[in-house]
């Protein structure tokens, strides 16, 4: 076994369920790896401003993850950059590769993967990714500076990308599936009313179209009717939930048909020396603070299993 390359513990994932458990971890003295994936930060790197954090009345989501991160690293976890091609948790230590290269090995893992936005699954959506399709408007939304934009969804996301597009134009229409907004009350009161944004129920997006080289159109279809009309509009942000990111713990670790780790006891897996963090399991609650919370105590079950060990 390699040292250098050994810990007491690797968290997989740098969102604030893995930063949390890091934070911990490293705390309590224990060697500690965090596995920054391809999104270092998780969700709240794409948001804007963030306003129910305890303590911070209004932050930028990625400056709220760099103070995490900073107050992580001041405490000695080591960060790794790239992603896990290959788990095996067969046997112990467990070993992960990173970016098919570098060989890691570790007493106790946390699994704090998160979720990646979904996407809608009508034509011309693949075609145009990244050439009108988004899933993050704080990203791409200064693109669209006076343009007409369209958001997909009726969730917290959705609300926030709409709300943040004002910020660069006033041509905004929100399609939802259903008669009523997902989102909660707080999130819907920040759009429902205000003129430069329209909400289209009822409907869905039956195709994207464009001009081969930027979005141009949307074909929307009503459920109930099934009228259809062209909505023209130069974005399409897509905001219809998250998915999380377990294909790598596929046929090792139990997974629901949701795709979610299953988890007993509150953080740990079915392998004894597993735990689990965050939007990788939870699709109730989906808040940072909830996921940091979980991160807490996944770190606190491994600390009592490697001093069980």
């Amino acid at each position: 076994m390699d040292n250098n390359n050994h810990y007491s513990i690797i968290i997989i994932g740098s969102g604030p369920a893995g930063l949390t458990a890091a934070l911990y971890n490293s705390r309590a003295g224990l060697r500690t790896a965090v596995i920054d994936g391809s999104e270092p930060g998780g969700q709240l790197m794409g948001t804007s401003f963030v306003e129910n954090w305890p303590g911070e009345k209004k932050i930028l989501g990625p400056d709220l993850m760099m103070k995490i991160r900073e107050q992580v690293q001041s405490n000695g976890a080591q960060f790794i950059s790239g992603e896990v091609s290959h788990a095996e948790l067969e046997k112990k230590p467990f070993s992960l590769t990173i970016n098919s290269q570098r060989k890691l090995t570790a007493d106790a893992l946390i699994i704090a993967t998160g979720a990646y936005p979904k996407k809608i699954g009508c034509p011309g959506e693949d075609e145009y990714w990244g050439k009108g399709v988004s899933t993050c408007a704080v990203c791409d939304g200064a693109f669209y500076k006076d343009k007409p934009v369209v958001i997909v969804g009726g969730g917290d996301t959705a609300m926030e990308n709409a709300a943040f597009l004002t910020n660069f134009t006033d041509k905004i229409t929100v399609i939802h599936i259903r008669e009523k907004l997902s989102a909660s009350v707080a999130m819907q009161e920040k759009v429902i009313h205000d003129p430069r944004i329209s909400i289209i129920y009822n409907s869905t997006t039956e195709s994207i179209i464009g001009d081969g080289k930027q979005v141009t159109a949307v074909n929307i279809i009503n459920k109930k009717t099934g009228a259809t009309h062209k909505l023209t509009t130069s974005a399409v942000f897509v905001s219809v939930g998250i998915a999380p990111n377990t294909a790598l713990f596929k046929n090792q670790l139990e997974i629901s048909p949701q795709g979610l780790l299953k988890i007993h006891d509150e953080t740990k897996t079915d392998i004894e020396g597993v735990f689990a963090a965050g939007d990788v399991f939870d699709d109730k609650y989906r808040q940072a603070v909830v996921a940091a919370g979980a991160g807490c105590k996944a770190a606190m079950d491994a600390e009592r299993y490697l001093k069980k060990m």
